[in-house]
């Protein structure tokens, strides 16, 4: 019975390490808060049809773009995206600017990465 215990404490132990060491590495590599996911995959959907074949290829999307392009770099061509639409000179400024376009290309060229990938 000692042995049972024993052995059963040496693989709660390994277990605990190994998964340690794999939550330090998925924080590293997945920088991605959840809701920017599910508001990924939600957009998508609604432009891809909302299915369940929807939801896989979306999920799939979203995993792509993340593991190509750091989360901050992801809310700057989102934010670009986003104020561009804004008229005048204000929207003219995140339309025309170098730093701006270079984000929005690094964005469009991880879709396209998904794209190929996902769907």
């Amino acid at each position: 019975m000692t042995r049972v215990i024993v052995s059963v404490g040496l693989g709660a132990m390994l277990l605990f390490a190994c998964g340690a060491n794999s939550g330090v590495k998925a924080v590293e590599l997945n920088d991605y808060p959840t809701s920017a996911r599910v508001d990924y995959v939600f957009g998508c959907m609604k432009a891809n049809g909302e299915t369940q074949v929807s939801l896989q290829k979306c999920s799939c999307s979203i995993d792509v773009i993340a593991s190509l392009l750091p989360y901050d770099r992801y809310v700057e061509a989102e934010t670009v995206l986003s104020m561009a639409q804004v008229p005048g000179n204000l929207g003219g400024e995140f339309r025309s600017t170098a730093i701006a376009r270079t984000a929005v290309e690094d964005l469009r060229r991880a879709q396209a990465e998904a794209e190929v990938r996902c769907f």
